[in-house]
């Protein structure tokens, strides 16, 4: 995954960038599935080990092909803590998946980005209008549509899931100030490289020595995942992010079908209306975001245009004005 300059966006590359995120989409469904065929032998915690172990694996070729010392960066401590809170949110989805249906667990996810909104007005200080805690709102309604908390007794497991979401969301945010000035590679090395002995830890607490067979389907679910990071970087660099967003969402029916071909799960019509409320409001929180950004771009566009043009050497003379 060598760094590389964007893709200039052509005209009808749109339709190939949402092919690229139904790729991912299915990709991820079918990942996700993969960790709880392997949660059968094999806890939960482990498969985040494995997951790991064989991810830096396979980013090894490309770090050997574009040098180890673009690896440089004076970031340490942030790709440290960024490493931290992805591994908390791994270990609380893996666990989840293995121990609730898949379609709910899905869904449940969806809440990231709400979370993500609160964290960046509350981190960040980012800016986040009424119109936007209102989506935040009705999104954490369509929890309470999925989960139902007085129709029957609310699983632990529930808990957990959303202490992945909160978690996620968390790495979310460092990424986005990872991102601004590391390349791609850089950024997945590190995760890699820090999680791996970070997630040897709580696996020893529970190990078992895996069959062959689950080595195999771990190699798999990390490759599987891998090429659904490589599919979604490469249907943001042919679309903008916010139009591509919506097609992640397919996760949940790739999801559904995969859960009741290979398991008989199947998630009642109370799920996908919260489901759906979830997304609405995670859609729309994005769409703020996107106009947000689109505005603070036109204003620095505006105020680099009113600055005052350099003097010309001639002018200015031999010295650069300081």
């Amino acid at each position: 995954m060598p760094d590389s300059a964007p893709t200039p966006r052509a005209p009808g590359q749109p339709l190939a960038a949402v092919g690229w995120m139904l790729v991912c989409a299915l990709l991820v469904a079918v990942g996700n599935t993969l960790v709880r065929h392997v949660t059968v032998e094999l806890h939960a915690f482990e498969v985040v080990f494995f997951r790991n172990l064989f991810s830096v694996l396979f980013v090894l070729p490309w770090l050997a092909a574009s040098g180890f010392d673009s690896l440089r960066t004076g970031r340490l401590r942030l790709y440290a803590s960024r490493s931290l809170t992805s591994l908390l949110a791994m270990l609380a989805w893996f666990y989840s998946v293995a121990h609730m249906p898949l379609p709910e667990a899905t869904a449940l996810a969806f809440t990231v980005p709400l979370f993500v909104t609160i964290g960046g007005a509350l981190f960040l200080g980012e800016r986040v209008r009424l119109r936007r805690w209102a989506a935040v709102a009705v999104g954490f309604a369509g929890v309470l549509v999925i989960i139902r908390p007085g129709a029957a007794s609310v699983s632990p497991v529930t808990f957990v899931l959303m202490f992945h979401c909160v978690a996620a969301a968390a790495t979310t945010l460092q990424v986005r100030a990872l991102a601004m000035k590391d390349s791609v590679l850089v950024v997945v090395a590190y995760m890699g490289l820090f999680l791996t002995p970070m997630a040897l830890l709580p696996a020893l607490f529970v190990w078992t020595w895996p069959s062959w067979t689950a080595l195999g389907w771990l190699a798999v679910l990390s490759a599987v995942m891998t090429l659904a990071q490589l599919a979604m970087t490469r249907a943001f660099s042919l679309a903008p992010a916010s139009a591509m967003m919506p097609y992640d969402y397919i996760r949940l029916p790739f999801t559904a079908v995969l859960a009741w071909l290979l398991f008989g799960e199947v998630m009642d019509a109370w799920g996908w209306a919260g489901a759906a409320v979830i997304a609405a409001s995670a859609l729309y929180t994005a769409h703020r975001d996107a106009l947000q950004n689109r505005a603070r771009k036109l204003r620095g566009a505006d105020v680099r245009e009113e600055a005052p043009a350099p003097l010309p050497p001639s002018a200015a003379g031999s010295r650069p004005l300081r």
